[in-house]
């Protein structure tokens, strides 16, 4: 029987080269934590977010179920033993927080290609051929071999996935694993993402139903948005008009044929969510 898959943003790092926490640089118009767990959180049955002991009171942590780190100064490895010491059932998709070029494209695949038979399935870095760890589905089968590698003295986790029974497959945008570490990096990815943004910006038409309709007060949007899939145009106009149904309570259509949250949208596109309707 395939583990349930939980979900786990690393957000415990000392952020040393960055000189600020990685976890609260905005690349995308909230903290980068809040946008990495907001695009693991459709994947995965529950998610969370690994922290160190000191970090717990965080107020862009706070906000999340969190898991400590039970050992000390070991890297993101700690984060994924210390989740899996306590959910030893289940399987787990871990992100680093500092992927600002992740889309959900990206996990969809991971997920899609998972081989809950090996420890882990991993993607190929398009850089050197090696594992990355730190977006990757470690499979409950996996504890024990990672707890003894710890215990043997060793924490890479890149290392971990290179000499064990690992499936590794090739990233569909080689681009979206780039993690960023310096204040250089930084202001180069904020370019790269303004002019990706720009580009990706469309109109939209949007039609409302039922308990959608009355709370946002009309049947009908024109939105121009950066949205790529709905479940990101969703989540904008939840804020927007303060929508309370969430995702796993409605469909999606667009263009007049249901559709997923993750599909590509396009300019021109309409889109309609629909909500549970009463009666029968």
């Amino acid at each position: 029987m395939t583990a349930p898959l939980y979900g786990l943003v690393l957000a415990g790092g000392r952020s040393t080269r960055m000189g600020e926490d990685k976890a609260t640089l905005a690349y995308h118009g909230t903290t980068q934590l809040d946008w990495a767990f907001a695009l693991l959180k459709p994947f995965v049955e529950r998610g969370f977010v690994s922290v160190r002991a000191d970090q717990t009171n965080d107020p862009v942590r706070s906000r999340y179920k969190q898991i400590l780190d039970a050992q000390d100064n070991l890297g993101p490895i700690a984060g994924i033993a210390a989740a899996q010491q306590q959910h030893p059932d289940a399987a787990w998709l871990v992100l680093a927080c500092d992927l600002p070029f992740l889309d959900a494209g990206t996990l969809e695949h991971l997920i899609a290609e998972r081989q809950p038979a090996r420890l882990a399935t991993a993607y190929r870095s398009s850089h050197d051929g090696l594992p990355e760890p730190l977006c990757a589905i470690y499979e409950p089968a996996s504890r024990a071999a990672l707890a003894a590698y710890i215990a043997s003295g060793r924490q890479c986790p890149r290392k971990f996935l290179a000499q064990s029974n690992v499936a590794l497959i090739d990233e569909p945008n080689p681009r979206a694993l780039d993690n960023i570490n310096t204040p250089a990096e930084h202001g180069v990815a904020l370019n790269v993402l303004s002019r990706d943004e720009q580009r990706m910006r469309k109109q939209l038409k949007v039609q409302y139903y039922a308990l959608l309709r009355e709370q946002a007060g009309r049947r009908d949007d024109t939105v121009e948005t950066q949205a790529r899939n709905p479940m990101d145009l969703y989540e904008e106009l939840r804020k927007r008009h303060g929508f309370s149904l969430s995702t796993d309570m409605l469909r999606v259509a667009v263009n007049n044929e249901f559709g997923n949250w993750t599909q590509p949208l396009q300019d021109g596109d309409t889109v309609v969510f629909i909500p549970p309707v009463a009666g029968g």
